[in-house]
């Protein structure tokens, strides 16, 4: 007589009237932690409009008693913010698409060219990220004031793309070594030069981490303070991170100025990364996965 198959043992399955619980508890989750997120977004706005009594009087999140958007207009034309704020976008967006270009470029030689000190330069490129920025002021703005660089705008964008270069290499090594060598070896197969394959191929393909990489550099570039601090003298050349200190006076401070400044500074950061937010979520995946 066989014996009889021993049946598998089922687990059994939760009960179905707890997803709805657990996927409402979750949502409810999320959406504490976004409100906390945005609380200080929401403080920076009402502290924007009020003036020094009501910021100091008033409870931190309390509507101001009279809503002063006239802040906004002092600072946009008498505080010279419009100046500093085309400086901040012309110079963030030039370093921006600099730094990605180079930083295509090199990492384009390092995995796909096959040249001796490819692991050399790559060993360089890690290394300069933790050379700290502090520790390289001094010896920055002598080689600038001997080039006649100092209270120039090319001092900014120079240091923006050094600095950030290494960081964009490390991001886009993951993303280039997972792109399929196929697509690649076709093209040269057809006749396509290294320069057609990189420009009309390769960087199309590497969208999504372009975009990543864009947003890190925009934000770094857009918040800096240190380089502009020491390099810029001219008022018409200072950026909106220096340009705050307009309003910080001996005796008086217009905090409400302040709070507008802040404001009109993380408008173009928050809106680009609403428009790229999946473009960064790709990029930062796409890398860790090949295949």
């Amino acid at each position: 007589m066989l014996p009889k198959a021993a049946t598998p043992s089922v687990k059994p399955r939760p009960a179905a009237g707890f997803r709805p619980i657990g996927f409402s508890l979750l949502y409810a989750v999320l959406i504490l932690v976004a409100a906390l997120q945005l609380l200080p977004l929401v403080w920076l706005f009402f502290f924007s409009l009020k003036n020094n009594q009501e910021v100091f009087n008033l409870p931190p999140l309390s509507l101001p008693v009279q809503f002063r958007w006239e802040n906004y207009q002092k600072v946009w034309e008498a505080g010279n913010i419009n100046v500093y704020f085309f400086n901040s976008v012309w110079i963030t967006l030039a370093a921006t698409a600099l730094t990605i270009m180079l930083g295509g470029l090199a990492t384009f030689a390092i995995t796909r060219m096959k040249w001796r000190l490819s692991s050399f330069v790559l060993g360089l490129f890690m290394v300069a990220i933790m050379i700290p920025v502090h520790s390289t002021l001094i010896q920055l703005f002598s080689m600038f004031n001997k080039a006649g660089l100092t209270d120039h705008p090319l001092s900014l964008i120079l240091s923006y793309v050094a600095f950030n270069l290494p960081i964009t290499i490390m991001i886009m090594l993951g993303f280039y070594y997972a792109l399929p060598k196929e697509v690649e070896e076709a093209a040269i197969m057809d006749g396509c030069s290294i320069h057609r394959l990189f420009f009309q191929i390769v960087l199309p393909m590497t969208s999504s981490v372009i975009a990543t990489t864009a947003i890190i550099n925009m934000i770094y570039n857009w918040n800096e303070f240190i380089f502009v601090n020491t390099f810029i003298s001219s008022d018409s050349l200072k950026t909106l991170t220096v340009g705050v200190q307009n309003f910080v006076g001996q005796y008086t401070t217009d905090w409400g100025s302040i709070g507008a400044t802040l404001v009109i500074s993380i408008l173009p950061i928050l809106v680009m990364f609403l428009f790229l937010s999946n473009q960064i979520m790709e990029g930062i995946t796409a890398g860790s996965v090949k295949g």
